[in-house]
């Protein structure tokens, strides 16, 4: 963690390459904060970045005695992600979820290019958080959700590292919210973390994956069938944003936004685009992984109930080239 105070010190390894002279390839290769003596890291183990105490390197280059952090626990601090869910009590994947409350989203610092968030802002959430009083009979007839959308798939994700085996039945006891709503919080859960483990072994299978993360058979079977979904759409992910930043560059969108991807009925992806520029061809594109691109008729519904395939006019035209044709002819296709 990054002690209360001393956010200016935090130093990355590039910061380090620079003060000594050299490339960060050069550094890295000759390791020299993996000598004997070298100060620790001050993020949590295991986190890709580096991050070091600026006091600390330069009494260590100086050849003095390395000046101790502070031991005491301060509302100040920035705790990384695995930090902030050791805090609470989760596991640190349950926290890409929480970190998207409100109360988390205007306390995040990025320092050393590290996401953190001050110790008060996350104890403050933890206090907050729903669910911890949920009712236990599920929802009430003819009455909402009783907790809020945005914060049921963090609720969930909690559930699922203390129990894999957990069921739908179960989250809405436990939430009070509609069985839909944890049935489609639980499938996109166990999705996304069979895509994870998919990712790590590619030779897994969505059944072989799903089995070694503790997910019973009979429950997985959307489950799995998504996860093969989120993985198409990751791979697709770096080709959708390069037509998206051609678009861009074309003058047709206002921010570099990337597409917004959906999974309709599990089983396909499908993005769109608003285009939002003064001189825009098309209020949206949409990309179909079955189709290609097309032109959207709507800038608030680009993507058709259900996905289904429009038929042209009205605004929709679809675009030559296949699936996924470069960005510039793209962009080409849509110039007036």
């Amino acid at each position: 963690m990054i002690r209360a105070g001393r956010q200016h010190l935090v130093r990355t390894l590039a910061d380090l390459a620079a003060q000594q002279g050299v490339g960060i390839d050069h550094y890295t290769r000759l390791k020299p904060y993996a000598a004997e003596g070298f100060p620790e890291p001050i993020n949590s183990e295991g986190s890709r970045t580096r991050l070091y105490d600026g006091e600390q390197v330069d009494a260590y280059l100086l050849g003095k005695p390395i000046p101790p952090l502070p031991e005491t626990d301060d509302d100040g601090d920035l705790l990384d992600r695995r930090e902030c869910a050791a805090l609470i009590g989760v596991a640190p994947d349950s926290w890409k979820t929480y970190k998207n409350d409100p109360v988390l989203t205007a306390a995040r610092i990025e320092a050393g290019g590290v996401e953190h968030w001050p110790r008060r802002a996350v104890k403050a959430f933890q206090e907050n958080r729903p669910g911890n009083d949920a009712p236990k009979s599920g929802r009430p007839k003819s009455t909402g959700d009783q907790v809020p959308r945005d914060q049921v798939a963090a609720l969930v994700a909690e559930m699922l590292d203390a129990d894999p085996t957990i069921s739908a039945a179960t989250v809405t006891e436990r939430l009070g919210v509609h069985r839909n709503t944890g049935q489609d919080a639980l499938t996109r859960l166990r999705a996304d973390r069979i895509a994870d483990r998919i990712e790590a072994h590619p030779a897994l299978t969505p059944a072989e994956a799903a089995a070694q993360l503790g997910y019973p058979a009979g429950q997985v079977r959307r489950a799995t069938a998504r996860a093969e979904t989120v993985l198409r759409a990751r791979r697709a992910a770096p080709y959708l944003t390069d037509v998206a930043t051609a678009l861009h560059r074309a003058g047709w969108t206002t921010t570099e936004a990337v597409p917004d991807v959906q999974f309709p009925g599990d089983d396909r992806v499908v993005a769109a685009l608003v285009l939002d520029g003064d001189r825009a061809p098309a209020p949206a594109v949409v990309w179909d992984e079955r189709y290609g691109w097309r032109t959207g008729a709507s800038r608030r519904h680009p993507i058709t109930k259900g996905a289904a395939l429009p038929s042209e006019g009205g605004g929709v035209r679809y675009l030559p080239g296949g699936i996924t044709p470069p960005p510039g002819d793209v962009v080409a296709a849509l110039t007036p």
